[in-house]
């Protein structure tokens, strides 16, 4: 038996009892408890009826290994990520916004290198990328970059791999990331790809 069902049954006892008082109980203050229960149940049972929806976080994208055979599925399998897991969309546009949380990414694969990239999304605060786009003193970005491979987002490095796919496709350029790169289940990990520099810089974005 559901929840649901479960109290639609109480409000009906409540209805039930609610009329029981006002059938056979003469106290007029027991009386108006009655009926106050009728209302109360009825609009239980009311509400009950109305479709329920809950808040549910996006469902995560699994990664057949096997299946991917080509960069192109690789690129497909990071959209996913990019729009769901990821969260990367709740924050970050694909072309120009006036309400931009975070830097634009269209074409953020072709200006970029992969190794840039990566290096962004697991340690966003190496580079500091500030707003042009207003008058005035350019200014930091409303929103922080998270660390996407740490919780609570925790991206795989394969999931981050399959990002930078969907970026460099997205941006018209050839996709660098390899299917081999990809780590199998089980399988010791591979050398972590190489950082684009060392020291933490600042990087003011061009208009």
């Amino acid at each position: 038996m559901s929840e649901v069902v479960k109290l639609q049954l109480i409000g009906l006892s409540v209805i039930g009892s609610g009329v029981l008082i006002l059938l056979f109980i003469r106290s007029q203050f027991l009386r108006v408890m009655g009926f106050v229960a009728i209302v109360l149940g009825l609009f239980s049972l009311v509400a009950l009826a109305v479709p329920q929806m809950a808040s549910l976080p996006p469902a995560e994208e699994s990664i057949d290994i096997a299946s991917i055979k080509t960069p192109a599925d690789m690129a497909s399998i990071g959209q996913k990520i990019f729009f769901s897991k990821g969260q990367c969309a709740l924050c970050h546009t694909i072309g120009p916004s006036e309400s931009a949380r975070c830097p634009d990414l269209k074409g953020i694969g072709a200006k970029l290198s992969r190794e840039f990239i990566f290096e962004s999304l697991t340690q966003p605060q190496a580079y500091v990328y500030l707003d042009y786009r207003h008058e005035g003193l350019p200014k930091e970005y409303p929103a922080r970059m998270p660390y996407i491979n740490k919780n609570p987002i925790g991206l795989s490095k394969n999931e981050i791999l399959s990002v930078i796919a969907f970026l460099q496709q997205m941006s018209g350029e050839p996709i660098s990331v390899n299917p081999s790169e990809l780590e199998m289940p089980g399988a010791a990990p591979a050398a972590p790809v190489k950082s684009a520099q060392v020291e933490t810089v600042t990087v003011a974005q061009a208009k």
